[in-house]
Order: C-alpha cells, then structure tokens, then sequence
C-alpha cells in the first residue's frame, strides 16, 4: 500500500513539475544485448569489439548490430576492410574516439571540394614511405609548450614618464 502511495505521489510531482502542466514521458534506456547474448554470426563479425562491447552504450551497440546486418552484402574485400577497421578502433582510446567522432561530423559538413582535397592528401600519405609515416606521427603526437598568457602589465600601455613617476636616479638612492 505504501508503496503504491509513493508512485502515486511522484508521478503527481512530476505531473506538477513538467512545464507544461502535462505529464512528463521518460523513455527508457536503449537496452542493447550483452557480448554473451549475441548469436555466433553476431559474434564472429564484431570480434574486434569482443572486450570494449560491454563496456559501450546501447546508442553504440546498436550502430554496430545495424553493421553486422551489411555485413552480409559486403565483398570479401570490404568485409576484411571492415574487420580491419574495426580492430584499429578498438585499439583507439575513449579521447581518440570522440576526437574521430568530432572530426568524422566537421568533414561531413565540409563542401565537397574540401572533401575531395582531404582524399587525396591521404592517397598522398598512403604512398609515403613507412619511415615518413612514422616521423610525421611522431610530430603531429608532440604537443607544442603552451605559451603563457601575457600578463595584464604585459597588455596595459605604459604610462608616459612623468616627474612624479620617474624612476630615481641611483645616484639618489640611499642605502636602508
């Protein structure tokens, strides 16, 4: 009975505090299935992903069952890319992920020149030299030090040299 009463006094809460006066729909979570209950096909594809999938959001899983689902249709070349791929993001740190994530939206919003271009500078990298990829990642991995900020004094404009400001000749100066 108690219980009941509790229900009814926070849906009556959240009927009260929804800005609209109407009752407040909350979906609930996407439930997508755990790595143990997914089908052997399932399994075989996103293996890559076999340690990282219970640790991913349902939004997630779900993207990668809806891959599984293509998987299907693609060629034999296209389906060993796809392990390929698959087996890199695994490797990738959560920060490396969504860095690839933000930038994979900033390229679709580019205009297809732009597009085009970001193609052929990795056709470009593709074709250097094994020795160069590494010298350039070596680069593009070390952060440049951080400059300081000026300082207000360093901004401020200097005051122009007055009798009172002036600074007192050393011959002046008395010792304390």
């Amino acid at each position: 009975m108690a219980r009941a009463r509790f229900g009814l006094i926070l849906a009556v809460a959240l009927w009260l505090a929804s800005p609209s006066g109407h009752a407040v729909i909350v979906p609930p979570p996407l439930s997508q299935p755990s790595w143990t209950e997914l089908n052997a096909e399932q399994k075989r594809v996103l293996a890559p992903l076999s340690t990282e999938w219970d640790k991913m959001n349902g939004f997630h899983r779900k993207k990668w069952l809806g891959i599984v689902q293509r998987y299907k249709s693609l060629s034999p070349d296209e389906q060993a890319r796809m392990q390929r791929r698959m087996t890199d993001w695994a490797k990738l740190t959560p920060e490396e992920r969504k860095r690839a994530r933000d930038n994979y939206k900033l390229l679709r919003k580019d205009p297809p020149e732009k597009k085009e271009a970001v193609k052929l500078k990795w056709q470009e990298y593709k074709e250097l030299p094994e020795s160069e990829k590494i010298r350039l990642k070596a680069e593009a991995t070390q952060k440049p030090t951080p400059r300081p900020a000026p300082s207000k004094q360093a901004v401020a404009t200097p005051k122009p040299q007055t009798a009172t400001n002036s600074p007192t000749p050393a011959a002046q100066v008395t010792p304390r």
